[in-house]
């Protein structure tokens, strides 16, 4: 902690935000294998990490001590904010070295934001973590763009995707209703 706070680079912001995830991470390890905790309560762990209306895409161990269950939208500020400043620490400190294992739960807030996690499932060779990134990171111009398709299918070239892929991955139903059963799951359980 005090390396933390005595890097100079490292803003009060950022500090706090360090702090504020330590915290949760201690929180899910002092829950128990049954349950977790939430800000509204307790949650089933076993009905929460059971098999999603799409698959899970899962990173780290299966028998990691912590799982993570996260939900964002791909509109979402404050859930990029979290992509690119925290998810990647917390990637190399706990995921990588078997301490936690971690999924990212599509919740759009909005069609847009629907279209992008489509585009994430989507991507060809297990892209769906690098794709979530590059929107992520890339939010602000796609999602406040004047042609928002155009600046999507930009990025899902940088995946190798070909227009024809964009076009039928956006027409895809069963992916639609899908990742829209995930959100409604979240929400209501």
């Amino acid at each position: 902690m005090t390396q933390l706070l005595s890097n100079p680079s490292l803003t009060r912001r950022r500090a706090v935000t360090l702090m504020g995830t330590a915290a949760a991470g201690l929180a899910l390890t002092a829950c128990t294998e049954s349950e977790a905790q939430t800000a509204s309560g307790s949650v089933d762990f076993d009905k929460l990490v059971e098999t999603a209306p799409l698959e899970d895409k899962w990173i780290g161990p299966e028998d990691a001590k912590v799982t993570i269950v996260e939900y964002a939208s791909a509109t979402c500020p404050h859930c990029a904010t979290f992509h690119n400043q925290v998810f990647g620490e917390i990637k190399e400190k706990y995921v990588d070295t078997g301490k936690i294992r971690f999924t990212h739960r599509e919740f759009p807030f909005d069609n847009l934001a629907l279209a992008a996690f489509m585009l994430a499932r989507c991507a060809p060779n297990d892209g769906y973590y690098p794709m979530l990134s590059v929107l992520y990171q890339r939010q602000r111009a796609w999602a406040r763009s004047d042609n928002p398709k155009q600046a999507l299918f930009d990025i899902a070239k940088l995946s190798g995707m070909d227009q024809q892929t964009f076009e039928s991955c956006l027409r895809d139903q069963t992916l639609v209703d899908g990742i829209n059963a995930v959100r409604n799951a979240g929400a209501q359980d």
